[in-house]
């Protein structure tokens, strides 16, 4: 991180993440302008954050993409509910690796070793969100919303389960350690290892947490009359524009997910400098 800017090193993350991006449109993981936001995203963080950054990104992007397509057929009457399919676009992208890609940014203005606990966090954040949904709507037992204990529908914003929480937990905790062998590949000590795995598994976990908590109160939701069905979108799944029956009407799922990474950037950055 605290190596001079090298124009071939963000050449080659541009072309890297070019290639990943392709690799996603064909496996159906990206739309046409999620492999834009895959190329911004992706190019900065590998061209300026370096290899180490990159890796974290990919962990997130592949295990995230694997568990979306993951007992799809069980998870088809849900997406109704859901703004987007699993094909992610520009927003989802940039909701997801903008701000580990501004984060790439500033390191290269202002080194820092607190970047790269920002960094984790962000991406722990967003990971541990992805697998909390995917694996989540699958539990036996029926979520709750986070704020009021009632019992929600599959899929419901602001709803967990103790399926989706400990998929949480694990997708924040994969990062955390992702990172942490980083650090020992390094050459770190131990310890700060150790606080890096812890900083990103908190992040990730809080993020997760933040991203229910703003879907239960502040997001923005909707009312399908024809098929009496809550969902995120504007207009339904069969054609029929929804009303808007809660939360603030620019708050969506994408604005939602940026929210949560800053939470897991926050938390793991200030883990970082109370320990380090």
């Amino acid at each position: 991180m605290d190596a001079p800017f090298n124009p071939l090193e963000l050449l080659g993350g541009v072309v890297l993440s070019l290639a990943i991006g392709l690799l996603g449109y064909w496996r159906g993981a990206l739309s046409a302008s999620g492999v834009v936001g895959a190329l911004l995203c992706g190019g900065l963080i590998f061209g300026l954050g370096g290899w180490e950054w990159g890796v974290l990104l990919i962990v997130f992007f592949v295990s995230s993409s694997a568990l979306s397509f993951y007992r799809s057929h069980d998870k088809e009457h849900l997406g109704e509910k859901f703004a987007k399919g699993h094909r992610r676009d520009l927003g989802q992208a940039l909701a997801n690796g903008g701000l580990a890609a501004l984060l790439a940014v500033l390191s290269l203005i202002w080194p820092h070793p607190l970047w790269f606990f920002g960094c984790a966090g962000a991406l722990a954040a967003v990971n541990a969100d992805t697998w909390a949904t995917e694996l989540g709507v699958l539990s036996r037992c029926p979520p709750r919303f986070v704020t009021t204990g009632r019992v929600a529908e599959p899929g419901s914003s602001g709803a967990v389960s103790r399926l989706g929480s400990a998929a949480a937990l694990s997708g924040g905790v994969l990062i955390g350690l992702v990172a942490g062998i980083e650090a020992l590949i390094l050459r770190a000590s131990i310890g700060r290892a150790a606080i890096l795995v812890l900083a990103a598994g908190v992040g990730g976990v809080a993020g997760a947490f933040a991203d229910s908590l703003l879907g239960a109160t502040a997001q923005a939701m909707y009312w399908c009359d024809t098929c009496a069905k809550e969902t995120e979108r504007r207009v339904h799944r069969c054609g029929t524009t929804t009303r808007q029956v809660r939360g603030a009407r620019w708050l969506g799922n994408d604005t939602v997910n940026a929210l949560a990474s800053a939470v897991g950037a926050l938390t793991a950055v200030g883990i970082g400098w109370l320990f380090l």
